[in-house]
């Protein structure tokens, strides 16, 4: 979020995200990131200083199963037992709220993850961390250690849970400046020395070429 260079509060939604039912997980997840977006509009209703709520969800389909968050380490394991060697949709949720005008607008980005054949014993040190208890599918794509994804297609960003140059395209579409640096943007999508190239952001340079 700073790298789009707006000040930037966090603020926890704490919504349950079962309630959201849709069985398509792309439908699914823009509906949860609405729930977010609207919970927060409540809470700061009061508020009268001009700002945009930004929410997002992810989750991850494998054959059109939705792996959201697992419960603990055993769901944690499978999931990842499931994934390994496999390749999967990584959906993205996008809600941006203008709390003064009440005026939305989402997007779902779409990722396709390759998943590298880890072992056994590499899955049980990578849940024995804890890092997958809080991750869509189990995992973090951009992880240190486990690494473990061998191949992705699309915006890198949005399989860490917010596509950063999706909402860009947003902000423009609601003639907001662009103030993001769109070289540490290219940067992001980098992760153990290898980068993952975005078209998203192909398409952010050439409007930014475009209005030079």
């Amino acid at each position: 979020m700073q790298l789009l260079g707006y000040p930037v509060t966090v603020q926890v939604a704490d919504v349950d995200e079962s309630s959201v039912t849709d069985p398509d997980p792309a439908v699914n997840v823009v509906k949860t990131a609405v729930l977010k977006a609207t919970t927060i509009h409540h809470r700061l209703q009061e508020r009268s200083e001009p700002s945009l709520i930004v929410a997002a969800d992810t989750i991850v389909s494998l054959d059109q199963q939705m792996l959201g968050k697992p419960v603990d380490a055993a769901e944690a394991w499978q999931m990842l037992a499931a994934l390994r060697n496999r390749q999967h949709d990584v959906h993205t949720g996008l809600v941006v709220l203008d709390p003064q005008s009440g005026h939305m607008v989402s997007r779902v980005n779409t990722a396709v993850v390759t998943m590298r054949g880890y072992t056994d014993e590499e899955i049980a040190a990578y849940v024995a961390s804890g890092d997958p208890l809080d991750k869509a599918g189990a995992y973090a794509i951009q992880h240190p250690v486990f690494q473990p994804v061998a191949d992705m297609a699309g915006c890198y960003t949005a399989v860490m849970g917010l596509s950063v140059c999706e909402l860009i395209t947003v902000l423009d579409s609601l003639g907001l400046p662009r103030r993001a640096d769109l070289t540490a943007v290219y940067h992001a999508h980098e992760v153990a020395g290898r980068h993952y190239p975005c078209p998203i952001y192909d398409q952010i340079l050439v409007k930014s070429s475009e209005s030079c």
